[in-house]
């Protein structure tokens, strides 16, 4: 057992196993000097719609712009309430919000803390836009959320930022509703150098308009029908993502062996409750989320002593100032505020070992001994 610090995620082991090629792939872009929307950005393009079971994928700046584009993309205007779940980061109200629509927040199931199909029934008849996020590396309910969309005439668009290789009932993200945006951060399942994101779509003309707001609303240059945004996918960026992609599959492998390695090391451990995988969902563990009480005490003495724990997330995001305006206070999503008080999130990432877990496991328990 090590007991030396480890980190919550290290990039580093990623780095270096692509080392090689990105630098191969650097050295062609500088080559050719193909810096805004060079062969790569098209290739990673096809390869990663080819990934996810998807026609059409279309590279943007970053993961919240691409949330942003989907819902312009799939028609969502100026006012339209859209169902989204307090349990989230903040970018899925920020896109919400950038594209003109009214943020609606609904609470979310207590054993995995996704978007409860029944408080999405309440609020349904309301709504024009139901925006479920795939959270910690698990899909939403997706056919429960259709059903409900499909009774109230609400459009789907997925907010896929922590899924790149999970499903539900066999299918990716980007497969239940008109589009899905997703995020290359650094930090990701797929992540990139830098900022980095995608839209996913089986819609042509979804596709189509997503890449006119992310070039200057323009496809001939110096023809702008629509105004647009400057948010493309930078080439470098789209080489470290061509070399990571490839990849990915058997890294999300590490990833599920690592959270299976964490279920069988805190098993029976008092005071921790682990997360668990919902039905019919291929989970890729971007997140290994346990809840314990007195989580701040605990964070504080697992932090001490090396370990990288984090919260994710510690405000729900209708709790927030940016929120404010739409009226929230505490105890009116009591499933998600009661969760941002109990989530830790350990350290899970390929290239972590077992005795970096076993360390991490041992701190843990004897932190929530002493706190409990």
């Amino acid at each position: 057992m090590t007991t030396r610090p480890v980190p919550l995620v290290d990039l580093g082991i990623q780095r270096d196993r692509i080392a090689d090629e990105v630098a191969e792939g650097f050295a062609r872009v500088l080559a050719t000097t193909a810096f805004v929307q060079g062969p790569d950005v098209g290739a990673f393009e096809e390869e990663f719609a080819a990934f996810t079971g998807r026609a059409h994928c279309v590279g943007v700046g970053n993961g919240t712009d691409a949330l942003e584009f989907a819902l312009r993309a799939a028609g969502v205007g100026a006012g339209d309430p859209v169902a989204l779940p307090a349990n989230t980061f903040v970018a899925s109200a920020e896109a919400v919000l950038r594209a003109g629509a009214r943020p609606v927040p609904v609470d979310v199931d207590d054993e995995h803390l996704l978007l409860d199909p029944g408080a999405l029934e309440a609020v349904g008849g309301e709504c024009r836009v139901v925006l479920p996020v795939h959270l910690f590396g698990q899909m939403a309910p997706m056919a429960q959320i259709r059903e409900v969309a499909e009774r109230h005439g609400l459009v789907v668009v997925e907010d896929a930022a922590q899924s790149q290789g999970a499903t539900h009932r066999g299918v990716p993200m980007g497969g239940w509703g008109t589009a899905a945006g997703t995020s290359f951060y650094p930090g990701k399942n797929l992540g990139a150098y830098g900022d980095a994101g995608a839209v996913t779509t089986d819609d042509a003309g979804v596709a189509r308009t997503v890449r006119l707001l992310a070039n200057h609303g323009s496809e001939v240059k110096y023809e702008h029908p629509v105004l647009g945004f400057n948010s493309r996918l930078d080439t470098l960026q789209a080489v470290v993502l061509r070399a990571k992609l490839h990849r990915l599959a058997g890294w999300n492998t590490e990833r599920v062996a690592a959270a299976d390695r964490y279920a069988d090391l805190l098993a029976g451990v008092p005071g921790v409750r682990l997360p668990s995988v919902a039905p019919g969902n291929e989970h890729v563990w971007h997140l290994y989320v346990v809840r314990v009480a007195a989580r701040d005490a605990v964070l504080a003495d697992l932090n001490a002593a090396g370990i990288g724990a984090g919260v994710h997330y510690p405000v729900p995001v209708h709790l927030t100032g940016a929120l404010a305006p739409l009226g929230h206070g505490p105890g009116d999503f009591p499933v998600a505020e009661r969760a941002a008080g109990e989530i830790l999130s350990l350290p899970l990432f390929p290239g972590i070992t077992p005795a970096q877990q076993e360390r991490v496991a041992e701190v843990l328990a004897g932190a929530v001994v002493r706190h409990g």
